[in-house]
């Protein structure tokens, strides 16, 4: 070691996050596909690409960094800053649930605040019950199919989604976690390839996380939203397209004392406006995260008069299929 390596010793890991971070902030990027700040985006990327333990935090911030890894982030950092590409397709990951996933731009990032329902078992809803079937509506990645699977050993999961590029990511997750004989890759739009079964399957829940940006949010996404898949986000101008199918038909597959999970973001408002007397339960996060309500299989059948009105106007609207 030569006396300038003595004076200036090779960037630990906390020294690139930092650095990183500095350019990020200074690029006025947006952040939310699993972070929400450029410290915590520039932390994503350089533990992605170095292959580092978030379980060996804090000793691994003080770990050297040698020349060729750091310039392999950097190509990163700086198409994460020209593309704007969010940094789970930079490094096919993303997070959920506490478990990884490969990701790419066939599928919406996984961000859902349902991983905190699924990582707590559905408590109270599901306690005492054991949950034999799970469908998860419009999979995409398939975590949270996954995700369920893992969580309730005993439980047979149906994955449905209607884009077959997203199905063949899920299946990549799928694999990569030997799930093969308990969760079921269906390509189906909303409900369809299920009503043709016979019999129809009946599930215990029922979980979706369906497209519901409205009109206006989608034409004021930031760039780092566009690289996702427009399918998985749009639902018709006020958000509603996908949850007025969902509420309509989900009740022919739930069982007695089934329940229903969706996660409908900032469409809740125009939601609660539609169905005024739908006493939808709002949950609460600890971790964050707002928009999912749950109803029983019962509330869905004492107002189906309801949902089948809005549905037809939609449909009349061409709007919804």
């Amino acid at each position: 070691m030569n006396s300038t390596d003595r004076q200036h010793p090779p960037p630990t890991v906390q020294d690139l996050i930092r650095r990183i971070a500095g350019q990020f902030e200074a690029a006025g990027l947006c952040y939310g596909h699993g972070t929400d700040n450029a410290v915590d985006e520039a932390a994503y990327l350089v533990f992605a690409c170095l292959g580092l333990d978030h379980a060996d935090v804090p000793a691994v911030y003080a770990a050297p960094v040698d020349e060729r890894a750091i310039a392999g982030v950097d190509r990163l950092a700086a198409r994460r800053i020209d593309e704007r590409i969010p940094v789970a397709y930079l490094v096919n990951e993303a997070w959920f649930a506490g478990l990884p996933f490969y990701v790419d731009e066939r599928v919406l990032v996984p961000r859902s605040p349902i991983a905190e329902l699924v990582r707590d078992r559905f408590e109270p809803w599901l306690a005492g019950r054991t949950l034999q079937r799970a469908l998860d509506l419009g999979t995409g990645s398939g975590c949270i199919a996954i995700a369920l699977a893992l969580e309730f050993p005993g439980a047979r999961v149906d994955a449905v989604d209607v884009s077959g590029d997203a199905l063949g990511v899920a299946r990549i997750n799928v694999e990569r976690y030997g799930l093969q004989d308990r969760v079921r890759l269906i390509a189906s739009d909303f409900f369809s390839a299920l009503a043709a079964e016979a019999p129809p399957p009946a599930y215990e829940l029922i979980v979706s996380n369906p497209p519901y940006v409205d009109r206006e949010d989608m034409d004021m996404l930031s760039p780092e939203y566009r690289h996702e898949p427009t399918l998985g986000l749009q639902a018709g101008a006020d958000g509603l397209d996908s949850v007025l199918t969902i509420l309509h038909d989900a009740p022919r597959f739930l069982t007695d004392g089934g329940v229903l999970v969706v996660e409908v973001g900032n469409s809740q408002a125009a939601l609660e406006a539609r169905f005024p007397r739908v006493p939808f339960v709002w949950l609460e996060f600890e971790m964050g995260g707002s928009g999912v309500f749950l109803l029983t299989r019962e509330e869905l059948e004492s107002h189906r008069l309801e949902f089948a009105a809005a549905r037809a106007d939609r449909q009349v609207q061409g709007d919804v299929g």
